[in-house]
């Protein structure tokens, strides 16, 4: 019992991951941090919910619903809404009003709400539609391929486009990496070796500012709930 997640990549360069989540017997979890935005749709007792979530810069506590049943679409680095400012999103979120069974309201008209196996229909018309756009300097820096503009002018870009600094979206995804690596049973000096921390003190600090977890409870499943991922959370 626990947090029961499902997860799964997406083809849309647009998308991180699509997941689904049903909480049963949990009233709280541990959120790690997360650079990526996303929208979650959720029902509890019948009554249907959707929101905007942030990027997230450091780990914390999450309440959560019990018995509810959530979709959720993470969004690639990188990408944006129109009308809202990511900078507003981080460490918290936008609940979105005038939800029914069906549609949701966003940016001005009234959409599907999408089920995990068609997320990327939503997801095509709202980008066709110049609702969701991304920072074309920022992926090509994603894509290792960092355009001919300053330093301080992609710095710029990247808290425009993602509200985090570059050094966070980095530390962020690493330190995630590593969590993951560690609940498959690598031990902390593989995950040094592999990820480039300085030496385990290092890899220790950057779990617990971001994962709120030390390796030993990592590799034992020890702690209670926690999102490892946009898309994945384990339970003990």
């Amino acid at each position: 019992m626990g947090l029961l997640f499902g997860t799964r990549g997406s083809d849309s360069p647009w998308v991180e991951s699509v997941w689904t989540c049903r909480s049963e017997h949990v009233s709280e979890m541990t959120s790690v941090a997360s650079e990526t935005w996303g929208l979650v749709f959720w029902a509890q007792q019948g009554r249907p919910y959707a929101a905007i979530t942030g990027p997230e810069s450091r780990t914390g506590t999450a309440p959560v619903p019990e018995g509810a049943g959530f979709v959720g679409i993470q969004f690639a680095v990188g990408t944006s809404l129109r009308a809202t400012a990511i900078s507003t999103l981080v460490d918290g979120g936008i609940a979105l009003p005038d939800v029914t069974g069906r549609t949701f309201w966003l940016d001005g008209a009234r959409r599907e709400t999408p089920r995990s196996d068609d997320a990327e229909a939503l997801v095509e018309r709202l980008v066709r539609e110049g609702v969701v756009v991304r920072d074309p300097l920022v992926s090509a820096t994603l894509r290792g391929s960092p355009p001919e503009v300053t330093e301080r002018t992609l710095e710029r870009h990247f808290r425009a486009a993602t509200g985090l600094t570059q050094g966070a979206v980095r530390q962020i995804g690493r330190a995630r990496t590593a969590a993951l690596l560690l609940t498959s049973g690598e031990t902390p000096g593989d995950v040094v070796g592999k990820l480039g921390y300085y030496d385990e003190p290092h890899l220790a600090r950057a779990l617990r500012r971001y994962v709120g977890r030390t390796a030993q409870q990592l590799r034992a499943g020890d702690g209670g709930a926690i999102a490892l991922d946009p898309g994945q959370c384990t339970t003990s």
